[in-house]
This record gives C-alpha cells, sequence and structure tokens, in this order.
C-alpha cells in the first residue's frame, strides 16, 4: 500500500481528492491545523496530524506529498493583511512541506504541490499554455513565488508537478456553490463584462487527473488543470440557467463587484483561458469534458 501525506485534505478540493485515493486503497496521513477535530474519522488507513508535528519523520514514511493547502482566495476584501495571510499560506506550507523533505531520510518519489490559474494573469482572449510566461499582478506573483519553493524539491531527486488549478466545479463548495443561489431564486446572471474567459474542471476529473500524475513518473512540471473548452461569462451562466431552468436576465457590473471586493473581484474578473497541453499530451480522458453535463451531474 502506497502511502501518502495531504495537506489541505479537508478542504473543498482535498477531502474529494481524499475519498479518490481511499478509494484506490491508498494510506493517508492528512495534514491539518486541528488534527483533534476529527479523531473519529481516524482508520487503519487514514490519520491526522499536525502541522507542529515532527514532519520530517512523517516524511520517512511517505511515497508522495500532495499538497493543496492555503487561505481562499474568493469572498473577501483583499487588504494588505488578508493579501499577506493569503500569500503566506501558501509559501511558508510549501517552504514547511520542503525542509521536511530535505531533512527526511527517506524522500518521498514526487511531491504535487498546486498552483492556480492566477499565474497568468488577466490574458484576455489569448491561450494560456504551461510554457508561458506568468503575468504581473499579485496572483501571477503570489503562484510563481508558490512553485518556486516547490520547485526547490527537484534539487533533492523529488519528481514536482506543479497543477495549475482553474475553477472547480463541485457539489459543496468553490465558485459554484455561491452563484447556485441566485439563480435558485430566479436572479441568476452574468459576472462582470461576460466576456471573461473561466477555465473550468470538474472535482472528479481534477481528482483522477492528480492521481493519474502519482501513478505516471513521466510527468512533472506545470499542468493546466481544466477542461479542454473554456468558455466565457456570458456562455457560463448562460448553461447553467439552463441546466437549472432558470432565469438569466442580470448582470452584477465590475465596479460593484470592485466596490464590494476592491482587489478581491480580480480572480472573478481576470480572463484566463488555458489550454490543457500537458492532459492533451498524456492522453488523460475526462469524465465530464462537456460543461453542460459538468453542471447536471451537479446542480
Amino acid at each position: 500500500m502506497t502511502k501518502i501525506v495531504v495537506s489541505g485534505g479537508t478542504g473543498f478540493i482535498g477531502s474529494d481528492i481524499c475519498i479518490e485515493l481511499l478509494q484506490k486503497n491508498y494510506e493517508l496521513i492528512i495534514i491539518t491545523r486541528n488534527p483533534y477535530k476529527y479523531e473519529a474519522d481516524k482508520a487503519k488507513n487514514l490519520r491526522y496530524v499536525s502541522w507542529d508535528d515532527s514532519l520530517h519523520a512523517i516524511m520517512d514514511e511517505a511515497d508522495a506529498v500532495i499538497h493543496l493547502a492555503g487561505e481562499p482566495l474568493i469572498g473577501g476584501r483583499w487588504t494588505e493583511s488578508v493579501k499577506k495571510k493569503i500569500y503566506n499560506s501558501r509559501i511558508q506550507s510549501t517552504r514547511k512541506l520542503v525542509k521536511a523533505i530535505t531533512s527526511s531520510k527517506n524522500r518521498p518519489k514526487v511531491f504535487i504541490s498546486a498552483s492556480a490559474a492566477g499565474y497568468y494573469g488577466n490574458a484576455g482572449i489569448n491561450w494560456c499554455r504551461e510554457e508561458d510566461s506568468p503575468g504581473d499582478d499579485f496572483l501571477a506573483k503570489l503562484c510563481f513565488d508558490w512553485e518556486k519553493e516547490a520547485k526547490v524539491a527537484k534539487e533533492l531527486g523529488v519528481r514536482v508537478v506543479n497543477p495549475r488549478i482553474g475553477i472547480v466545479l463541485g457539489h459543496n463548495g468553490g465558485a459554484l456553490k455561491s452563484m447556485l443561489i441566485p439563480f435558485r431564486l430566479g436572479l441568476g446572471g452574468s459576472i462582470g463584462p461576460g466576456t471573461q474567459f473561466m477555465s473550468w474542471i470538474h472535482l472528479r476529473d481534477l481528482a483522477r487527473a492528480i492521481i493519474h500524475f502519482l501513478e505516471n513518473d513521466h510527468i512533472e512540471g506545470p499542468v493546466n488543470m481544466c477542461a479542454p473548452e473554456p468558455v466565457t461569462m456570458d456562455v457560463f451562466t448562460h448553461i447553467l440557467a439552463k441546466t437549472m431552468h432558470s432565469l438569466n436576465l442580470f448582470t452584477v457590473p465590475s465596479f460593484a463587484l470592485k466596490l464590494i471586493f476592491g482587489e478581491g473581484a480580480q480572480p472573478i474578473l481576470d480572463s484566463i483561458r488555458m489550454k490543457a497541453g500537458v492532459l492533451e499530451v498524456i492522453g488523460f480522458t475526462y469524465m465530464y469534458e462537456d460543461l453542460e453535463e459538468a453542471l447536471f451531474d451537479l446542480v
């Protein structure tokens, strides 16, 4: 049985990935801020540890590390203190894991350290490929530095994969959860200009792809995590309304979003049209390649 250390394993994305891993008979060690909260969930193949535990000793047991921890990006106003918290939650946790890998006697074979579509900045209608340069805003700098910290593990002989995760569509969280409420009330509509591209992926496909990276040692470096066809916000809301048999009449203008969230509106208003280049090359098979099918499964 392969043993995997997972950070962020109790969050929206991480919990689903952990379920998939357990179903495939992997043994998991989940790093969390409050392991005692999950005491009742402990099992023979699942245990919880703290960030304050001896992580280098835990790495001695691990065959792989999946790093997903980080403060939420969407849902609040980005004050300077919030931006610092968002930045440090990713950089410091990555640094801590790499330090633990460095100090371990038996290093894991692979370090899958999350990144985000925000790496590319606001790219408009241009396709964003894995080999492209980063943008020049806060999120782009965050993602660049985040990946840079993870790459230190490569110098130790560990294979490093950086999934640049787009908008994740799932049942219990993420962007879709907050969008469903107005559509259920018949008040749904587009957000911002409507022309901004959304690089989306179903949570099941995200989990399956990450497991694919675990099991195939020829995959390394950045990987754009999105379905083959990104859509604009207008198209997304049109399909969502159709799927829910709801209305799509209203628009939340950009200035209103910026008034409420300030710089925190960036992840919603930026246009990022990612090309799933690596996933295409490795022949990854999606369960939900079409947006309408994905939304029908979720709503």
